[in-house]
């Protein structure tokens, strides 16, 4: 008989041991109540309570959750919308007896305020406010929401509208919209790139003309400088002024048909302006070969005079 009674002891103090202990995890709470009653809230570790007395009637979670509610609504523009609201929440460590015994299914509790607040709000609004100012609603959300939950022994967290989804319909226009307004801008910036190549090019063809100009008069007071040079000497060979200015036309006349003539297939040919011109050429002419003549007559005597000092010496 005393072998039989052994293990029934043993397995009773192993019984009583083990209801005595009981464990709370991190971040947790655990509600004990005694013969049904409300004992105490323990929290994280090891804890003790008397077997068969007390029992742990439930346990709360003390970290953040989500809920996501999906509340679907018409804006003032007659627009049916789909809005989706996460709404974050924990259990007020110090309320953890309300949180249990006042509300039994929170999450019914705070979907029901984020439907009424919602279908609330954004009938107000037509379609393009409810996105512009969608972080109002959800802080019109948060604001019902935690005047509501403290009393239970939630505190709300945050809530965010994270998505907004219209009417199909209301998408496939919206998309048609924004697809002509990229169009439209696009075409604006393909124009405003044409009138910039068309200024650009404006300003590079005045700049070349600016430079062709410059290159023109650079070159023609280069030939006044040779012009200048040439007169001076001839004048230093006793023939004037008219008689060397004749000299050098019909020199750079007879440049010119020269030129003119060495082209194989140049077929022009060069007529007087005027009637008097004829007259005005033979004059000219009969000038410069009378310029010619003393050019001739001065060398020679200057060489005559080159000769003489030479045999003198």
């Amino acid at each position: 008989m005393g072998y039989l009674l052994t293990p029934i002891i043993l397995l009773t103090l192993l019984a009583l041991i083990f209801g005595t202990f009981f464990i709370v995890k991190q971040q947790s709470a655990a509600i004990v109540e005694r013969f049904g009653k409300f004992l105490s809230v323990r929290h994280s570790g090891l804890q003790i309570k008397i077997p068969l007395v007390d029992n742990v009637a439930g346990r709360l979670s003390l970290r953040i959750q989500q809920l996501d509610v999906v509340v679907e609504t018409k804006t003032k523009d007659d627009v049916f919308v789909k809005i989706k609201v996460s709404v974050q929440y924990k259990v007020i460590k110090d309320k953890v007896y309300d949180a249990f015994y006042k509300l039994d299914f929170p999450q019914d509790q705070i979907t029901s305020y984020v439907f009424d607040v919602v279908r609330a709000e954004v009938p107000k609004m037509i379609l393009d406010d409810v996105f512009e100012k969608k972080d109002d609603v959800a802080v019109a959300v948060k604001t019902e929401l935690n005047d509501a939950m403290l009393n239970y022994g939630f505190d709300i967290i945050k809530t965010l509208v994270t998505d907004i989804d219209p009417d199909a319909q209301v998408k496939d226009s919206m998309n048609r919209i924004n697809a002509s307004e990229r169009e439209k801008v696009a075409a604006q910036f393909e124009g405003d790139a044409q009138r910039i190549l068309i200024v650009e090019r404006a300003k590079a063809e005045a700049e070349s003309k600016r430079l062709q100009g410059q290159g023109i008069a650079d070159q023609r007071r280069e030939i006044a400088r040779g012009l200048e040079d040439s007169v001076k000497v001839l004048n230093g060979v006793n023939i004037n002024s008219q008689e060397a200015s004749a000299l050098i036309v019909v020199t750079q006349h007879y440049d010119t048909l020269q030129s003119v003539g060495s082209a194989s297939n140049s077929n022009l040919i060069l007529m007087p302006n005027s009637p008097q011109a004829g007259s005005e050429m033979l004059n000219n002419m009969v000038a410069s070969f009378t310029a010619s003549n003393q050019i001739g007559e001065a060398m020679k005597k200057q060489r005559e005079e080159d000769e003489r000092s030479k045999k003198n010496e």
